[in-house]
C-alpha cells in the first residue's frame, strides 16, 4: 500500500491515452498479445464517429434526403406536399446517435475495471504518466487522445450564435438560417443537409476546397450541382463577423460577393467547420522524450506508427494523418500491436486511400489525389449528365476521372462527384489496393443498366489512351 504522501502508480505495459476508435483497437491489440494494458480517458465514454461525426451527422443527411426526393418527385408524375418538422428531425437524430454511443459504452463497460483509469493523462518523464493523483509506468504508451473542431480567432466573439459540428447534434429543433465557414467534407454535409431541411444556408469557404476534390475538372462539377441547391463561395473574401442584435439575425457576415462588391448577410448561427485539431496540448509532450515538430506533434513512422525510436505511438485523429474511421481503427491495431512488441516492432497493413462525402452528388477520393499523379498520368473520364442508369434515376450530375501509370496502365487512383460513390469508391480502392491494371479491371462483369457501367467508360476512355501511347 502506497504511504500517505505517495501517488497510487499502476505498472502495466501498455498504456493508452484515449478511449476512442483507435485507443480501444489498440488495447484489444495489446490484450491479445498477452500483455497488460490501461486505457486512460478524460471525457465520456463514446467515439468522435458514434458521438459527433459519421452516425448523427448520417442521420441528419438521411432525413435531409427523404425531403428532398418528395420534393423533387413530380418528374417522375409522383406529387408529394412536404412538411419537415425540425423538432421531429432533431429528436430522431439524437435518439439514434445516443443508440451508436450506446453501443460503444457497452463495449467499454465489457473492459474490467482494472483495465480503466479516468482522468487526464500527463507526462511527467519518459513511460510515466501522471493522471490525477495517480501516476502510471508504461512499458510502451499509445496515443489516441482524437481531435476536437479548430475555431478561428474571428468567430470567437460570436457567444452561443458560435457552434460546431459536435453542437449540430444537440439542437431540439432546426433554426431558420445558418451560416457554414468551411466547405470541406464536414462543411459541406451539414451545409446542404440543413439547406435540405428548409434552413437558409451559405456556405463559405476558403483556398477553393471542396469536400477534398484535388482535381479541377472534378471540382468544377461538383461546385456546380451544389450551386443548384444552396449558394457556396468555396475562395470567400470574409470581411468581417460580428455578433447581431437579435438570435434571429445572430451573426452578421460582410464579404465580397461574385461580382466584388461587399455585401452582408445575417444568420442566426454561424456553423464553423474549418477543420479539426489533434488533442495534444497539455499532454506534456515535451516530458515524453520523442521527437517534435516545430508545431509541437510528435514525429512518427507512418507504418509503424512509432514516435522516433521511443516506445511511444501514436494513432487515430491525434496523428492528424487521415481522419476516417477505417483509417483511426487500422492505426490504433497497428500501434497496440507495436506497443505491446517494442522494441520489435514492425510495419502494419496500410490499406489503399478511400474517402467520400455523402453529399448529393456523393464524393469519392481513391489511391493516388489528383494533385499527387505525375505529369504523364493517363486520365479517363466520364460525365454522369448523359449516363443511362443516371438519368433514368434523374441523378445524372458530376464526373468520375480515373488514373493510370502511362507505362503499366495499373490503376494509380482516381476522384468523382456523381451519383452512388460510396460505392464506385470501394470498386476502385479495391482495385487500388490490389494493384489491377485498367485492361485488367476491364475484364470484370458489369451488369446492365447500373452506374458501375459509368466506371467501365471511363476505363474504356484511360484504355484506348494508354494504348494509343503504345502504338
Amino acid at each position: 500500500m502506497p504511504g500517505p504522501q505517495e501517488a497510487p502508480t499502476h505498472t502495466v505495459d501498455v498504456a493508452i491515452i484515449g478511449a476512442g476508435t483507435a485507443g480501444l483497437a489498440a488495447y484489444r491489440a495489446a490484450i491479445a498479445a498477452g500483455k497488460r494494458a490501461l486505457v486512460i480517458e478524460a471525457g465520456d465514454y463514446g467515439t468522435t464517429c458514434a458521438r459527433v461525426g459519421c452516425m448523427p451527422s448520417k442521420l441528419l443527411l438521411a432525413a435531409a434526403e427523404a425531403a428532398y426526393h418528395a420534393r423533387h418527385a413530380r418528374p417522375f408524375g409522383v406529387y408529394a406536399d412536404v412538411r419537415v418538422d425540425g423538432r421531429d428531425v432533431m429528436d430522431r437524430v439524437r435518439r439514434e446517435r445516443d443508440r451508436f454511443v450506446g453501443f460503444v459504452v457497452d463495449g467499454v463497460d465489457k473492459i474490467p475495471p482494472a483495465d480503466k483509469l479516468r482522468g487526464r493523462a500527463r507526462f511527467v518523464s519518459p513511460g510515466v504518466l501522471a493522471v490525477g493523483a495517480s501516476r502510471v509506468a508504461a512499458g510502451s504508451i499509445v496515443i489516441a487522445t482524437g481531435s476536437s473542431p479548430f475555431i478561428p480567432p474571428m468567430f470567437q466573439a460570436l457567444g452561443d450564435r458560435l457552434v460546431v459540428n459536435d453542437d449540430v447534434f444537440t439542437w431540439k429543433e432546426l433554426p431558420e438560417s445558418v451560416a457554414v465557414f468551411g466547405a470541406g467534407v464536414i462543411g459541406l454535409e451539414l451545409g446542404q443537409a440543413l439547406a435540405r431541411l428548409g434552413v437558409r444556408v451559405h456556405v463559405f469557404g476558403r483556398n477553393g476546397g471542396v469536400g477534398g476534390i484535388t482535381d479541377p475538372k472534378v471540382k468544377a462539377a461538383a461546385l456546380a450541382a451544389f450551386r443548384r441547391e444552396l449558394p457556396i463561395d468555396p475562395d470567400a473574401k470574409i470581411l468581417g463577423v460580428a455578433r447581431g442584435e437579435r438570435d434571429d439575425k445572430g451573426v452578421v457576415v460582410r464579404f465580397e460577393d461574385d461580382q466584388g462588391k461587399e455585401a452582408t448577410a445575417s444568420f442566426a448561427y454561424a456553423l464553423v467547420a474549418a477543420g479539426r485539431r489533434p488533442n495534444l496540448k497539455d499532454l506534456g509532450l515535451e516530458n515524453a522524450g520523442i521527437p517534435l515538430r516545430a508545431s509541437g506533434a510528435p514525429l512518427y513512422d507512418p507504418t509503424t506508427l512509432q514516435c522516433g525510436n521511443t516506445s511511444v505511438f501514436i494513432g487515430g485523429d491525434a496523428s492528424d494523418d487521415v481522419p476516417l474511421l477505417h483509417e483511426a481503427a487500422d492505426e490504433g491495431k497497428i500501434a497496440g500491436e507495436n506497443a505491446a512488441r517494442f522494441p520489435n516492432v514492425r510495419p502494419g497493413l496500410r490499406r489503399s486511400l478511400l474517402a467520400i462525402v455523402f453529399t448529393d452528388p456523393q464524393i469519392a477520393v481513391v489511391g493516388t489525389r489528383f494533385q499527387d499523379l505525375p505529369a504523364d498520368v493517363v486520365i479517363g473520364e466520364i460525365s454522369f449528365e448523359d449516363q443511362g442508369r443516371a438519368r433514368v434515376m434523374l441523378q445524372n450530375v458530376g464526373l468520375l476521372r480515373v488514373y493510370a501509370d502511362p507505362k503499366t496502365g495499373r490503376l494509380l487512383g482516381a476522384e468523382l462527384a456523381g451519383p452512388r460513390a460510396e460505392n464506385l469508391g470501394h470498386l476502385l480502392a479495391w482495385a487500388h489496393q490490389e494493384g489491377l491494371t485498367i485492361e485488367r479491371m476491364l475484364t470484370m462483369p458489369f451488369y446492365h443498366p447500373v452506374i458501375e457501367e459509368g466506371l467501365r467508360t471511363a476505363l474504356r476512355d484511360a484504355q484506348s489512351k494508354l494504348e494509343r501511347n503504345h502504338s
